[in-house]
């Protein structure tokens, strides 16, 4: 099982990249959603993955405003390569995480801050923020 917020115990996988899934637990994709995030999970084991129910952690998510399920946010270290929706399909996930994992380190820093809203995600200090406390358990 993946950590979620209540159970966050950091695994030896929450490395540079962390995926945190946006979800809730009253919506049906969501439910229908969790398997395939959580094989996408077990096939990248160079990421670390949460699942966090915006609900059950408002508090966490500062004035973030979560209109559609999944969304997805995918950071390395502490830059945003990716925030939003994503079709429920475990497919979508996979390539996309796979293109980021390829990237060197100075690619993802050029992604990063490619366009006006990759660059507004960097000044964003709520998105920024998501996962940080899981991650300085597991450093």
């Amino acid at each position: 099982m993946l950590p979620s917020q209540d159970n966050a115990a950091p695994s030896a996988a929450l490395g540079e990249f962390l995926v945190i899934c946006l979800c809730a637990e009253w919506c049906g994709v969501c439910r229908e959603y969790r398997s395939g995030f959580e094989e996408v999970a077990r096939q990248f084991s160079a990421a670390g993955f949460l699942w966090l129910d915006i609900e059950a952690h408002a508090d966490d998510l500062g004035d973030l405003d979560v209109d559609d399920f999944p969304t997805l946010l995918i950071k390395r270290q502490d830059r945003v390569l990716f925030y939003g929706s994503m079709l429920p399909a475990s497919g979508h996930l996979k390539r996309t995480l796979a293109a980021f994992l390829q990237q060197t380190d100075a690619e993802s820093r050029e992604y990063a801050v490619s366009s006006a809203a990759r660059r507004a995600w960097q000044d964003d200090e709520d998105l920024r923020r998501l996962g940080q406390a899981l991650r300085q358990v597991g450093a």
